[in-house]
């Protein structure tokens, strides 16, 4: 069994529907490409000029123009897709969950996970700051779902520098990790490549991180290089920038074998 997996790569901005524009063009081309499930990257169909910007275009639970611009691609494309993130909305608070949404192939949501670790830091080396929390509501969740490619567990961009969630996923059975992104530059260059395939080889799970990639329209860069790393953490695929999707196949068949003839997740002692 080998599925093929696309993750795709944008630069949004703060026109939902210019960004739906591409997010259909680009899922179109994964699904002529064969991919049996594609997956946006964080902030897919908004990027704002502020990050206070996502407050007001965020939709309610399960309905919105967003969520059914995406639901009707998944149908009419008979394509799973993993909707990298989207502001919704929390009953009760000011604050947005960044939540990443599984639609299957009939357009159905599956799942929902809201991003976990959020990103409060300083960037090193730049005068950049992120207080995501400001904002955001932290999920607590951890979810996983099977998908025509196998199982997955879902995360988000800050979500990568915490080993002990992905532990989690694959204890529920994981095969495969998303990490969507928008990645800041100076930490993709440092970190990008070798926490995706710190993440691959020790949960022996395939990982793919589409990301965003170049100069919005905020003036914020974030670092692209969307990237499916395989479970021995060899890099299958990638896109170092600009709009486009990478494809992969994912030999689940060669990955149990190595599960079972090199059973590190079953040596865990703490």
């Amino acid at each position: 069994m080998t599925p093929l997996v696309a993750a795709v790569q944008m630069t949004s901005g703060p026109d939902v529907s210019a960004n739906l524009v591409v997010v259909d063009r680009l899922l179109r081309a994964a699904a002529e490409a064969g991919a049996s499930v594609a997956v946006l990257p964080e902030n897919f169909a908004f990027m704002g000029l502020r990050d206070a910007d996502k407050l007001a275009i965020a939709e309610e639970p399960g309905r919105g123009p967003v969520q059914e611009a995406i639901a009707r691609l998944a149908a009419s494309l008979r394509l799973w897709i993993i909707a990298g993130t989207l502001p919704v909305r929390v009953e009760g608070e000011r604050r947005v969950a960044a939540a990443s949404l599984v639609f299957d192939a009939d357009g159905r949501q599956v799942a929902r996970y809201d991003k976990i670790h959020l990103f409060d830091v300083d960037v090193p080396g730049r005068a950049e700051s992120h207080r995501e929390s400001t904002n955001i509501r932290p999920g607590d969740q951890v979810v996983t779902v099977d998908t025509p490619a196998g199982r997955v567990g879902l995360s988000v961009c800050y979500d990568v520098r915490f080993p002990e969630l992905y532990r989690r996923m694959t204890a529920e059975g994981a095969q495969w990790l998303v990490v969507p992104a928008a990645f800041t530059v100076p930490t993709g260059r440092a970190h990008w490549e070798l926490l995706l395939r710190a993440r691959a080889v020790e949960n022996l799970a395939f990982v793919v991180a589409p990301g965003q990639s170049g100069v919005h329209a905020s003036g914020r860069e974030t670092y692209g290089d969307s990237m499916i790393v395989d479970h021995w953490g060899e890099v299958l695929g990638r896109l170092p920038e600009g709009e486009g999707i990478v494809t992969a196949r994912f030999d689940l068949d060669a990955q149990r074998q190595v599960r079972e003839s090199f059973p590190a997740l079953a040596h865990r002692r703490l």
